[in-house]
């Protein structure tokens, strides 16, 4: 998830830009929760909850929605902390990436929807995992990694 320029398609016209979320929520213990990516971009790598928001759904509402989806968790959003680009196939993931409180325990964890797995990762988890392009740098710029 590192941060790069939208950049000029094929014919000098900037792709299209599409606008997703990402969820950073930590449970009590500080672990962060992650998911496994189901499809391309980057199927197989661990990255956080998100995806795109929905015509005429707000970033909270796409955050919430997302991480329900993914999780079987139910959070509320607290403040974005983080903003990344990631190129795709012909378009550009614009992410927003938002803190979010979990509203009930951290238990019950349960892969959904395009995620083929889902955890709370600690700080020595999250290095063991092949997580997705820059994430754990992006997150460590934010200061948001799992203790």
């Amino acid at each position: 998830m590192p941060p790069t320029g939208a950049g000029s398609g094929i014919d000098g016209i900037a792709p299209p830009l599409v606008p997703c979320v990402g969820a950073v929520v930590h449970d009590a213990a500080g672990r962060l929760l992650v998911i496994q990516r189901g499809h391309d971009p980057h199927r197989g790598t661990w990255s956080l909850p998100g995806g795109r928001v929905e015509p005429g759904e707000s970033v909270e509402e796409a955050v919430v929605r997302e991480v329900r989806e993914e999780t079987g968790l139910d959070v509320v959003p607290l403040r974005p902390v983080g903003r990344v680009t990631i190129p795709g196939d012909g378009v550009v993931f614009d992410v927003v990436d938002v803190a979010c409180a979990l509203t009930g325990p951290a238990g019950g964890v349960v892969p959904g929807d395009d995620a083929a797995g889902a955890q709370f990762a600690d700080a020595a988890t999250l290095d063991r995992l092949p997580c997705t392009p820059g994430l754990v740098e992006t997150l460590r710029g934010w200061g948001v990694l799992p203790r």
